[in-house]
């Protein structure tokens, strides 16, 4: 327990801080991002689905560090898109705090997708013609309507979506590096420690992440619980 104590007291928290802030970021992105795209697909034709599909999905499937190495091509300053962003607007992702939330958007966006989209095929279409009936608009629907009846689905992709942000690793350390104090996340921490062998700071910031993911996963699903219980009243 001494040993713990005195491992705490040492840590450097700010590879906590980023992956929070990372996995916040990545998450709010991809919630909006992850129903949009399935709003849509649902909506689409079986040829453009299956296609559409396969590319949103891509990213949950490859390696990693493939998607890293594709994002690093993609943002790097020796490309069009890099050269862009960074001559035009100064924006620069290789190597920088932007680059931690792309890796961590794109890695954990195919979650949130999948399942806003299995939430919106289980809805009863009924409802939606319903609410046209009584005249409300396209949107309305959607906000006060299909959104509620699809909350489990969304809750669901949301708590994994931050999971998967939280602790992502292959992609992050090949875009945006492990940088001390500016994109060294918790997972790259864990990393180095082990090639140290201090297997105890690695223990100590395993378990600091363990608890930091169930207590949002619980937050989440009360949230989701209290949500459920309103619309079966409404």
């Amino acid at each position: 327990m001494e040993d713990v104590l005195r491992v705490l007291g040492k840590l450097d928290w700010s590879p906590l801080l980023i992956s929070l802030k990372t996995g916040l970021v990545a998450t709010f992105i991809s919630f909006f991002l992850g129903i949009f795209a399935a709003r849509k697909v649902v909506k689409a034709s079986n040829r453009v689905k299956a296609i559409a599909d396969g590319l949103l999905t891509l990213p949950m499937v490859l390696p990693p560090t493939v998607a890293g190495f594709f994002l690093l091509l993609l943002f790097s300053r020796r490309r069009p898109l890099g050269i862009l962003l960074y001559e035009q607007f100064s924006i620069k992702v290789v190597q920088s705090w932007l680059g931690c939330i792309v890796a961590a958007t794109v890695i954990a966006f195919p979650l949130m997708y999948r399942n806003a989209r299995a939430a919106f095929e289980q809805i009863d279409p009924n409802l939606v013609y319903a609410g046209r009936t009584l005249g409300m608009s396209e949107i309305r629907i959607f906000w006060t309507v299909v959104i509620p009846t699809a909350g489990p689905g969304i809750a669901s992709g949301t708590i994994l979506t931050f999971a998967r942000a939280l602790g992502e690793f292959g992609a992050t350390s090949m875009l945006a590096g492990n940088i001390p104090g500016k994109t060294a996340t918790v997972s790259q921490r864990i990393a180095m420690v082990i090639q140290d062998g201090d297997y105890l700071t690695a223990g100590v910031w395993t378990v600091i992440v363990i608890l930091i993911a169930f207590v949002f996963i619980f937050l989440m699903n009360l949230i989701s619980g209290k949500a459920m219980k309103s619309v079966k009243r409404w």
